[in-house]
């Protein structure tokens, strides 16, 4: 069995180690956060949070400053994932929701090529009105293209209607949708139906179980 000055020796190790891995992880060299290292790591230090009584006073000393050490570390890594994560999922969006406008924008060229006096009279109807929009949700994390999806049909009646300004951050709309869905889906129901439309001059997203 280890003694408290090999484990103390070996969670000084494990801490190196896991900055370098976290280095990789942001350098692009990994493609998942190293948890089984920062496992071991929080247990030890978990480990000798409870039993600070055991240790000397040079001991004791030396696990405080691993343990600081880790807690500032732990800090800027989970700072620096989240925006790894927000940016790359940024970029998904943007570029899912480029690849769509593309197909649409050619199949609407296409049609009206085909039906230029029906395409004449619909540009007139639907002048200054927005597009309605539904999409049915049941797990919003595994569901994260219609979410977006969503979100990008909102900002643009939004837009369309003149209330861009202080519209919601994607990550708060993906934080407010897996809430509703979740306490709609409490009453009953495995889906939750997203509507957008404009009534009145003003966008409203509504919610409602679907079945």
């Amino acid at each position: 069995m280890a003694t408290i000055d090999e484990e103390l020796s070996q969670l000084e190790r494990d801490i190196r180690t896991l900055k370098i891995e976290y280095e990789q992880f942001f350098g692009g060299g990994r493609k998942r956060p190293p948890a089984d290292t920062q496992w071991r790591v929080e247990t030890l230090v978990r480990r000798y949070n409870e039993r600070t009584g055991e240790l000397s006073y040079g001991q004791r000393f030396r696990f405080n400053n691993l343990s600081q050490t880790y807690a500032k570390y732990s800090d800027m890594w989970r700072k620096k994932t989240v925006q790894k994560e927000s940016s790359a999922q940024q970029h998904h969006f943007g570029a899912a929701a480029k690849a769509i406008e593309a197909e649409r924008a050619r199949a609407a060229a296409e049609w009206a090529a085909a039906h230029p006096e029906s395409d004449a009279k619909s540009k007139a109807g639907k002048k200054g009105a927005a597009e309605a929009f539904a999409t049915a949700i049941g797990d919003p994390e595994k569901e994260g293209e219609k979410v977006q999806e969503l979100y990008r049909k909102l900002m643009e009646a939004r837009e369309g209607t003149g209330e861009s300004a202080g519209a919601p951050s994607l990550q708060d709309f993906q934080r407010f949708v897996r809430q509703k869905t979740n306490a709609l889906k409490e009453k009953g129901g495995r889906e939750i139906e997203y509507s957008v439309s404009v009534e009145g001059g003003r966008v409203k997203l509504k919610a409602r179980v679907s079945r």
